[in-house]
């Protein structure tokens, strides 16, 4: 598509905006990050964040929500507007901002575990990354750092967990995002106050002949909460 400047603007020099998707997701009690082998040039063959360039019809958000579902087959993911990182030699193949995202997706989603297939990628434990091109490290720990601060005030945990799970599988979550442990009984002490949690009479048996109750959460407190605010103090 050809650029078109209205003439009150036709000694600037146009620029790209790319959006970079910074994706995170719990798998064995660890926080992961979804890293890609970079397919194009410059950096080829780098680990990288998936990123694309927003297309001169769509806003940064429609662009951003484009990408996610090109990736995952997912919609409706829960996602924040990060930084906007514009150095100006911050990309070798040119002039480019780029507006970061994150987002939180459940590992196990089998269309996710489908599309990743048709690129190089794989989830790595936050503690472990690798060499990222460009400025992707400087995004994933700014990410990082955003998460947990949203954490401590929104319910946002329950965007990685499936719609029934255990008190154990709620707190491995919360224990992965600020990456220490957390005292079990003060948890479950706060969080059945909050009242996000609804108990069901049916038990998950996956890991004892026991089992443990499983809860789903109340959709209507977390709207609630997730406007508002609330101190989980984790």
């Amino acid at each position: 598509m050809t650029l078109y400047l209205a003439p009150l603007y036709e000694d600037v020099k146009p620029l790209l905006i790319a959006i970079d998707c910074i994706i995170f997701g719990v798998q064995d009690a660890k926080m992961k990050l979804l890293i890609f082998k970079r397919e194009v040039e410059p950096l080829a063959g780098s680990w990288s964040l998936l990123g694309s360039f927003v297309n001169f019809e769509e806003s940064v958000d429609e662009a951003a929500e484009r990408i996610l579902f090109e990736l995952t087959g997912l919609e409706d993911i829960y996602m924040e507007q990060l930084h906007c990182f514009g150095a100006v030699n911050r990309d070798p193949g040119g002039r480019v901002v780029s507006i970061a995202y994150w987002s939180l997706i459940r590992v196990d989603q089998s269309h996710l575990e489908f599309n990743v297939r048709t690129h190089e990628s794989k989830w790595i434990s936050i503690d472990a990354i690798p060499e990222l091109v460009l400025d992707h490290r400087e995004m994933v720990e700014m990410a990082i750092s955003n998460l947990r601060e949203r954490a401590r005030f929104k319910p946002i945990g329950f965007e990685l967990l499936p719609q029934e799970f255990t008190m154990v599988q709620l707190l491995k979550v919360y224990e992965a995002i600020f990456d220490h442990p957390i005292d079990n009984r003060n948890f479950r002490k706060k969080l059945l106050k909050s009242g996000l949690l609804i108990p069901l009479t049916k038990k998950d048996k996956s890991t004892s002949k026991k089992g443990s109750f499983l809860y789903k959460f109340n959709q209507e407190t977390y709207s609630k909460l997730s406007r508002e605010g609330y101190s989980f103090g984790f």
